[in-house]
C-alpha cells in the first residue's frame, strides 16, 4: 500500500469533513456551503493540525466549477440570454463599473497602485455564478423571468472578465506592474493592444462558431447515439465528458476560460431532447465537486485578516453586499423593470467567487496588488456567501414594506414606464369581455394563438418589457409588469374582463392577483396554470378558480388520443 495518495486524502478529507460541518450548518439553520467553507478552513494550511494540499484542491475545485457551470448552460440557452439582453448586457457592464469605481477609491485611500486598484475593484464586481445557481435553485425560481434575468447578468459578467483576464498581461507594465513572460504562460507585453484584442475576440468568435455550427449538431447527436445503448453509464460518462472534454479543449485550442468552455457546452446538449435526463445524470456528480469547490476556497483563508485588518475587510464586505447591489438595483430601476426584479437581482449579486480568485491571482502574478488583497478578496467571498441567504430572505420583507408604502413604491418602482400603462389607441371593444392574459411564454402563447383564431379579445401582462414592446409592435394590447402589483391589473382593464388566466409558472404572486381581480370585478372568473400537486393544493384552499397541472393535463391528452385510437380501431373491425 503506497503512503505518498495525496489526491485520497485531499479527496476523502474535503468530502468528509465537507458532510460533517455541512450537518452542523444546516442543524443551525445556515446553508450547507458555510459548513464547506469552515470544513476547508479547518484543513487549510493557515489553522493547525491537518494540512490538505492546496495545489490538488484546486484543480479539483476547477472540475466542479466546470459542472456546475456545464449545469447552468443546461439551464440556459441562447435565446433566453438574448432575450434578457436589454438588461442584462447594459445592467452588467454598469454594475462591474460601479463596483470597479468603489474597489478602487477605497484601494487609493489605502495607498495602494492603480494596476492594484483595478484589479482589486474588478474582483470586488463579479459575482459566483456557482452561488447564483444554487440560491435560485434552492428558492425554485431558476426558471423564471427574473432568474433568467439573474443568470443573464451574471454571464454576462463572466464574458467581461473573460476579456479582463486576457487585457491584464499585456497592460501590467502600465499600470504599474511586472510584464509577464513566457514562465506564466501569458502574452508577452509587447504585442500591440490592439493585436491582443483581434486575437482574442478571434478566438473567442471561433470557440462560439465552432459550437453554435458544429457542437450543436454534433454533441447532441453523439449523446443519442450513446442513449440508444441503454446503458445508463455510458450515458453518464459522456455525459460528464462532454462537460470536461469541451471545457478542456476551449482552453488549450481557443484560450477560453474551463467555466466558460462547460458552460457553452451545457448549452449545445441543451439542443438535445435528452438534455433533462442529462442534467439529472450529471446532478450527483456535480453536487459532489461542488462541496469540493467550496472547501478548497475555504482552504486559502487566511484568518489573521480578520484580526489584523478588521475595518478593511468591513469595508469590502459593505461594498460586495450593499454597495454593487445598490447600484445593481438602481440601475434595474432606471432600465423601468420591476420592484421585485430590482430585489432579485440585487440579492443576486450580494456575493463574489470563483472568477474574483482568478482575478486576484492573476493580480498577484503581475505584481499588480499586494498579497493583502488576495486575503481580504478571499475573506470577503466567504463572508458574502455566507451572508448572501440572508440577503435573499430579505427580499420578501422589503417587497412587502415597500407594498405597504405605496408612494415610495411609485417613486422607485419603474417610475413614467410607457410600457406600465395601455395605450390610449386601444380600441374599446378589446376592453370589454376580454381575457386578461398574465405571462407571455411557451404556454402563454399557445393560448393567445388559440384566442386570436376564434376571435376572443385578451389583453397580455408580462414582466418581460421586450415582449411587450414587440407585442405592441404586432397590435396586440399588452402592459409591462407584474400582475401581482393591482396597478398591472387595473392598466389591463381587470374590471370589465369576464376572465383572468395565469399563464406565467410563478405562482408566488397567484393569490394577490386574484384577490385583485375579485375586488375589482367579483364576477370574473379564473384559470391558473401549475407544475405540482402541492401548489394546485394550496391554490385551491385559497379558492384560486380552474387550476390546471402540467402532468395530469398531459395525460389527459395522451389517454384521450390512446382512448380515440382503439375506439376507432374498434369501429374498423366491426365493419
Amino acid at each position: 500500500m503506497p503512503h505518498d495518495i495525496p489526491l485520497i486524502t485531499t479527496i476523502a478529507a474535503a468530502l468528509g469533513f465537507g458532510l460533517v460541518f455541512g450537518f452542523i450548518a444546516t442543524r443551525l439553520k445556515l446553508p450547507a456551503l458555510v459548513g464547506y467553507l469552515a470544513a476547508g478552513i479547518l484543513i487549510g494550511p493557515a489553522t493547525p493540525g491537518f494540512a490538505a494540499d492546496t495545489v490538488l484542491a484546486g484543480q479539483l475545485a476547477e472540475i466542479g466549477v466546470m459542472l456546475m457551470m456545464f449545469g447552468v448552460g443546461l439551464h440556459f440557452s441562447l435565446d433566453d440570454l438574448w432575450e434578457v439582453r436589454r438588461i442584462a448586457l447594459p445592467g452588467a457592464v454598469l454594475q462591474i463599473a460601479a463596483a470597479t469605481g468603489m474597489g478602487m477609491a477605497l484601494s487609493h485611500w489605502w495607498g495602494w497602485s492603480i494596476g492594484g486598484g483595478l484589479v482589486f475593484g474588478l474582483a470586488l464586481s463579479v459575482a459566483s455564478t456557482v452561488v447564483l445557481l444554487r440560491a435560485l435553485e434552492e428558492r425554485g425560481i431558476l426558471d423564471s423571468f427574473n432568474g433568467r434575468i439573474a443568470v443573464g447578468w451574471l454571464v454576462v459578467e463572466d464574458l467581461v472578465t473573460v476579456l479582463v483576464l486576457v487585457l491584464l498581461p499585456p497592460l501590467a507594465s502600465s499600470l504599474g506592474g511586472a510584464a509577464p513572460d513566457d514562465g506564466h504562460g501569458v502574452a508577452d507585453a509587447a504585442v500591440p493592444l490592439w493585436q491582443t484584442l483581434a486575437i482574442t475576440f478571434g478566438k473567442v468568435g471561433g470557440f462560439i462558431a465552432f459550437m453554435m455550427l458544429i457542437g450543436r449538431k454534433l454533441f447532441p447527436w453523439l449523446l443519442w447515439q450513446v442513449a440508444r445503448t441503454n446503458s445508463r453509464e455510458l450515458f453518464t460518462l459522456c455525459v460528464i465528458a462532454a462537460a470536461v472534454g469541451i471545457a478542456y479543449g476551449a482552453t488549450k485550442l481557443f484560450g477560453i476560460s474551463f467555466a466558460l468552455g462547460a458552460f457553452f457546452a451545457g448549452m449545445v446538449l441543451r439542443e438535445s431532447e435528452l438534455s433533462h435526463r442529462a442534467a439529472e445524470e450529471s446532478l450527483p456528480l456535480r453536487d459532489a465537486f461542488a462541496v469540493l469547490f467550496f472547501v478548497s476556497v475555504g482552504m486559502l483563508f487566511e484568518p489573521s485578516i480578520v484580526t489584523e485588518q478588521p475595518l478593511k475587510l468591513l469595508a469590502v464586505v459593505a461594498i460586495i453586499v450593499f454597495g454593487k447591489s445598490i447600484a445593481a438595483y438602481l440601475l434595474v430601476i432606471v432600465l423601468r423593470y420591476p420592484l421585485r426584479t430590482a430585489l432579485t437581482v440585487s440579492a443576486s449579486l450580494a456575493q463574489i467567487g470563483e472568477f474574483s480568485f482568478i482575478l486576484a491571482a492573476l493580480g498577484i502574478s503581475l505584481k499588480l496588488m499586494p498579497h493583502e488583497g488576495q486575503s481580504l478578496i478571499l475573506a470577503g467571498a466567504i463572508i458574502s456567501i455566507a451572508l448572501n441567504p440572508l440577503v435573499f430572505a430579505a427580499v420578501k420583507p422589503l417587497e412587502r414594506w415597500f407594498g405597504r408604502n405605496a408612494g415610495l413604491a411609485a417613486k422607485f418602482d419603474r417610475s413614467a414606464d410607457p410600457l406600465a400603462e395601455l395605450p390610449m389607441s386601444v380600441p374599446q371593444e378589446h376592453l370589454h369581455d376580454q381575457v386578461v392574459l398574465v405571462g407571455y411564454g411557451r404556454v402563454g402563447r399557445r393560448i393567445a394563438a388559440t384566442l386570436a383564431a376564434k376571435g376572443i379579445p385578451y389583453v397580455v401582462a408580462e414582466q418581460n418589457r421586450e415582449v411587450v414592446d414587440q407585442l405592441r409592435k404586432d397590435g396586440i394590447p399588452a402592459v409591462a409588469g407584474n400582475a401581482g402589483e393591482p396597478a398591472v391589473l387595473i392598466q389591463a382593464h381587470i374590471a370589465r374582463a369576464r376572465m383572468l388566466v395565469i399563464a406565467t409558472p410563478d405562482t408566488f404572486h397567484v393569490r394577490s392577483m386574484v384577490e385583485t381581480a375579485r375586488a375589482l370585478n367579483p364576477g370574473i372568473k379564473t384559470v391558473v396554470r401549475t407544475h405540482s400537486e402541492e401548489e394546485a393544493e394550496l391554490l385551491r384552499t385559497e379558492r384560486a378558480g380552474e387550476i390546471f397541472i402540467g402532468e395530469q393535463e398531459l395525460a389527459k391528452g395522451m389517454a384521450e388520443f390512446v382512448s380515440e385510437e382503439f375506439a376507432h380501431a374498434q369501429k374498423g373491425a366491426a365493419h
